[in-house]
């Protein structure tokens, strides 16, 4: 009886099979009879709208067993003390007092150029010479008669001192060579003019005008001569500025086309506001050893006009403002072992800004605990959970 019924048993799972087998997917589509087909995709409907409907009884069920399913995500930072140092970005041209295009004191024909481009030159160094059109020759004839003038007045004064003659002689001589005297200093300085002599020491950095040309008198441009020693940057500063940007300010100078940078310091600040554009002038110090740096040279300047030495620095991405035009961050407090904390909307008060950050001058004390990420999300009062990475 027992062998019987495991027969039957065995012959049942069999069939089973085989009808499932017949009802597989691959099995539909394999008869090509579409009413099967259709018939097959509502059965497989059915079955997967009473999945999903299981689904959402498990969800529903989790959602009222998992208390932090409901808790926003937030990432933090703690706000700390530190140096923040303000800059204002500017752009200036280098400069120097020492670039000078050098024009004749004296008319005349340049006979003479004693020096070529690239040349380094001192001070008082006799650069180039002018025809002097015959004065040297007077300033001969002058010295003769000024000579004689010294005997004459010499002889007159010893006949005076001796009680000897006129007064009327001996003052007229003096006169006489007094006046040649003059004369020849006079003469001299016209001669002098037809020497041209280097102003400051430094490099002819272009001879312009040739020898044999004729040359006028605070006209003709002669040589260009420059010291690279002595280099500046000028720029305009905004008057809004005026109290904070002075002299010994640090300022970083960027020079784009040399790729190098350097620090130095303001040295000196306008004390006059340009009416037309509201700026002063400001000249910055330029080191310049190696001689890179040139004239007319574009530079970036990053000029520190501020510095708070416990300064509390925050994204300005976090700060929201309410109706009242008031800046507020959020902050966590009350935080448990569990990371979880309660979220405090603080009022605070900011400064200046650099870059993507902001001073805050109020509100947030050193150490506290702000909101980062998630922080445009959240309300006050709503319990969060840190999730710092």
């Amino acid at each position: 009886m027992k062998h019987i019924f495991s027969v039957i048993i065995l012959t049942l799972l069999l069939a089973s099979c085989g009808q499932n087998k017949k009802n597989t997917v691959e099995s539909v589509l394999e008869t090509n009879n579409l009413e099967n087909i259709r018939a097959k995709r509502a059965e497989l409907v059915t079955q997967e709208d009473a999945i999903h409907s299981k689904i959402k009884l498990l969800d529903a069920k989790i959602k009222t067993l998992d208390t932090t399913q409901n808790v926003p995500l937030i990432t933090t930072f703690t706000a700390k003390e530190e140096v923040f140092k303000h800059v204002l970005e500017l752009q200036g041209n280098v400069t120097t007092k020492n670039l000078l295009v050098i024009t004749p004191e004296y008319n005349g024909i340049l006979t003479h150029i004693y020096v070529k481009e690239g040349q380094r030159v001192s001070k008082g160094q006799v650069l180039a010479k002018i025809d002097d059109g015959g004065l040297s020759q007077q300033l001969a004839q002058f010295k003769i008669q000024s000579n004689l003038a010294k005997t004459t007045f010499e002889r007159q004064e010893r006949l005076w001192n001796q009680k000897i003659g006129s007064e009327i002689q001996y003052l007229q001589a003096k006169s006489a060579y007094e006046s040649q005297q003059e004369a020849i200093n006079q003469l001299q300085q016209q001669i002098n003019k037809t020497t041209v002599r280097a102003p400051f020491t430094g490099t002819i950095d272009d001879v312009i005008t040739e020898k044999g040309n004729v040359v006028g008198a605070g006209q003709t441009p002669l040589i260009q001569i420059v010291n690279l020693d002595n280099m500046y940057i000028e720029t305009d500063v905004p008057e809004s500025y005026v109290s904070n940007i002075t002299k010994g300010k640090s300022v970083r100078v960027e020079f784009p086309v040399l790729g190098k940078n350097i620090n130095t310091k303001i040295r000196q600040a306008g004390d006059v506001i340009n009416p037309v554009n509201r700026t002063f002038k400001v000249e910055i110090d330029v080191p310049n050893k190696d001689k890179s740096i040139k004239p007319n040279l574009t530079a970036r300047l990053k000029i520190n006009d501020y510095t708070n030495e416990k300064a509390i620095l925050v994204p300005q991405s976090i700060i929201s403002e309410n109706a009242e035009g008031e800046q507020y961050v959020y902050v966590v407090i009350n935080k448990k072992d569990n990371n979880e904390g309660v979220v405090n909307k603080i009022i605070i008060k900011t400064g200046r800004t650099q870059g993507d950050v902001i001073e805050v001058l109020e509100g947030i004390t050193n150490k506290a605990e702000l909101i980062l990420e998630g922080a445009r999300s959240v309300k006050d009062g709503q319990t969060v959970k840190v999730i710092n990475y």
